[in-house]
C-alpha cells in the first residue's frame, strides 16, 4: 500500500524512555522515504520519564514532516525538493518496540490515532505477551468524582463525566433533576412507538415484544408531598400488565405487580410510615425474576416474593403523575390514578431510563408527551426548607449529557483552584494589611501618651517655674521717680 502522507498522535506515560540517543529528555521522529532517513526531533526542558502524561503529535506529508510534545512548539523538516515522497509499508505495525530489538519501551501508551483512526491497543494487550491492558489515567485518579452512574471518559487533556446513563445532571453528574407536579400534570415515556409495531405487524407477538420484556427491574426516585392516596410511578405493558408504585391512603407505600393479565395484582406493602408528610422521601425497588427488594430512605430493606413467572412482558409505556383511565387498570388503581399527584418528584430512575430527566431537558429528541404544567425546581434537594420557592421552566440544557461538550474537567479545576487561590492571597494581604495599619495606630497612641505622663512627671518636680509651654505673665511697669529704701537692722 502506498501512502503519500502519515499522520498519528497518542499519549503515553513513561517510566523508562529508551530512545537511540538514549536522552530522556528527547521525542525522535523518524522515517526514511528512499531518499535515506530523515529525523524531526523535540527537545524538553524537563525529563520525560517523569511518570507524567505526555502527549506527542507526528504528522509527515509530501512538504515537510512535522513533531510536537505537548504544548511546546513545533519542530519541522522539510521534505527534499527531489526524489521520492511516497511511503510505502508493507509490515506490521509494532508499538513500543520492534521485532529486531530486545529494550523497548516500558510505561503506557493510550488514545494512538493513525491517520484519524484510533487504534484498540487494549484488545491486542491481551493477546501479546509482557503487556498489559489499561493505562492509569485522568480517570484513575479524578474518576471517582462522576456520581449517581456518572460514566468517566478520557479526553486528551483531562476527563468528562457522561451523564446520559444517570438520572443525575451537571459537571459531575450530581445536581439532581427534579419537578413540581401539580395534579394534572403527566409524563409519560414511550418504550416503542406504535408505528414498529405495526411495521412488524406479520411477525409472531413473541417475536414483537422480545426485546421489550423485562425479569427484573432497578427503579429509584425521591419524592415529597402531602397527598394520599397518589401513584407515584406507573408502568403499563401491551399485555395488560403493569408495575404500580403508590402511597395508599395509610401514608403507607405500596408496590402493585400485575405480571399475569389472568390473575389478580400482588400488592407489596411497606411497613414505613408517614411517607405523606411532605418531607423528602428516597425509594429503591429491585425486582429479580420473582424476588422483590423495596428500601425507603434509611430503613431496613424489606424483601417480599412474586407468586407469578417474573416476566414483565412487553412493556409500554411510563407515566409519572396522573394516570388516564385504561382498560388494562384495575378500578380502584384507576380511581388513585385519576386524582393525579401533586408534590415533588426527582431523580427517576427505571433501569437505564431517566424519564423526568428526558422530559425536563431533552423534551424534543425523547420519546415523552407531557400534559399539564411540568415546572423544573429545586425540590428534591434534601436542604431545600421550602421546595416549592425556586422553580423554573423546564427548557434547559444538559450540561453533561455530551461527552463532546464543555472543556475537560482537569482544566476547569485548575482554573477553579486559580481562582481560590487568587481570592485567599487577596484576603490575606488584606488581613496583613489591616494588621499593620492597627499597629502602626497603637504605636503612635502609645508614644502620645508616654510624652503626656513624662510632661506630667516634670511639672511635679518643679512646682515654683512655670512650664515652658505656658505664656510668661507679663509685670506691672514700675516708675523710675519712686525710690524704695530698706531699714537695715544694725549686726
Amino acid at each position: 500500500m502506498i501512502h503519500c502522507c502519515r499522520m498519528f498522535f497518542f499519549h503515553f506515560l513513561p517510566t523508562l524512555i529508551a530512545t537511540p540517543t538514549s536522552a530522556s529528555t528527547q521525542v525522535l521522529f523518524s522515517f526514511d522515504v528512499g531518499n535515506g532517513p530523515l529525523e524531526v526531533r523535540v527537545e524538553s526542558n524537563t525529563p520525560l520519564n517523569d511518570n507524567r502524561w505526555h502527549r506527542v503529535r507526528a504528522e509527515r506529508n509530501i512538504k515537510e514532516a512535522s513533531l510536537r510534545l505537548d504544548e511546546l512548539p513545533a519542530a519541522t523538516q522539510e521534505a527534499p525538493a527531489d526524489g521520492h515522497f511516497h511511503l510505502q509499508l508493507n509490515s506490521q505495525l509494532f508499538i513500543g518496540g520492534t521485532a529486531s530489538r530486545q529494550k523497548g519501551f516500558r510505561g503506557c501508551i493510550r488514545s494512538l490515532q493513525l491517520n484519524g483512526v484510533t487504534l484498540d491497543l487494549e484488545e491486542r494487550a491481551t493477546i501479546t505477551p509482557g503487556v498489559r491492558p489499561g493505562c492509569p489515567g485522568h480517570c484513575s485518579s479524578y474518576g471517582s468524582f462522576c456520581q449517581n452512574q456518572g460514566r468517566c471518559v478520557e479526553r486528551d487533556t483531562g476527563f468528562q463525566c457522561d451523564c446520559s446513563l444517570s438520572a443525575y445532571t451537571g459537571v459531575f453528574c450530581h445536581a439532581e433533576v427534579s419537578a413540581s407536579f401539580k395534579a394534572e400534570t403527566s409524563v409519560s415515556y414511550t418504550f416503542k412507538e406504535p408505528y414498529e409495531l405495526t411495521r412488524n405487524s406479520s411477525a409472531l407477538p413473541s417475536s414483537i415484544y422480545s426485546d421489550m420484556t423485562l425479569r427484573g427491574e432497578n427503579v429509584s426516585l425521591s419524592f415529597r408531598t402531602n397527598q394520599s392516596p397518589a401513584v407515584l410511578f406507573y408502568v403499563s405493558s401491551y399485555y395488560r400488565e403493569y408495575l404500580a408504585l403508590l402511597i395508599n391512603k395509610h401514608d403507607k407505600l405500596e408496590v402493585r405487580y400485575k405480571l399475569d393479565s389472568s390473575r389478580d395484582a400482588e400488592v407489596l406493602r411497606s411497613r414505613v410510615r408517614s411517607l405523606a408528610n411532605g418531607q423528602l422521601h428516597t425509594v429503591t425497588i429491585r425486582r429479580q425474576s420473582d424476588s422483590v427488594s423495596v428500601q425507603i430512605d434509611q430503613n431496613a430493606r424489606e424483601d417480599f416474593n412474586l407468586t407469578s413467572d417474573g416476566e414483565f412482558n412487553a412493556i409500554k409505556s411510563l407515566v409519572l403523575g396522573k394516570v388516564h383511565g385504561s382498560d388494562d387498570l384495575d378500578p380502584d388503581l384507576v380511581r388513585v390514578g385519576s386524582l393525579g399527584f401533586t408534590g415533588c418528584l426527582s431523580v427517576v430512575h427505571f433501569n437505564s431510563i431517566s424519564p423526568l430527566k428526558a422530559a425536563l431537558l431533552h423534551p424534543d429528541t425523547s420519546p415523552v408527551f407531557i400534559t399539564g404544567p411540568l415546572v423544573q425546581s429545586n425540590c428534591g434537594s434534601s436542604t431545600s426548607a421550602n421546595p416549592y420557592a425556586a422553580e423554573n421552566t423546564h427548557h434547559l440544557s444538559d450540561q453533561s449529557g455530551s461527552v463532546s461538550s464543555g472543556q475537560p474537567l482537569v482544566n476547569a479545576m485548575r482554573t477553579d483552584s486559580a481562582l481560590i487561590g487568587g481570592v485567599i492571597a487577596v484576603v490575606i494581604f488584606v488581613i496583613v494589611a489591616g494588621l499593620a495599619i492597627t499597629a502602626r495606630f497603637l504605636y503612635r497612641r502609645k508614644e502620645t501618651y508616654r510624652n503626656q505622663e513624662v510632661k506630667g512627671v516634670k511639672q511635679d518636680d518643679s512646682p515654683d517655674f512655670p512650664s515652658t509651654t505656658r505664656p510668661t505673665p507679663r509685670m506691672p511697669p514700675v516708675k523710675t521717680q519712686r525710690s524704695i529704701s530698706f531699714n537695715r537692722r544694725p549686726r
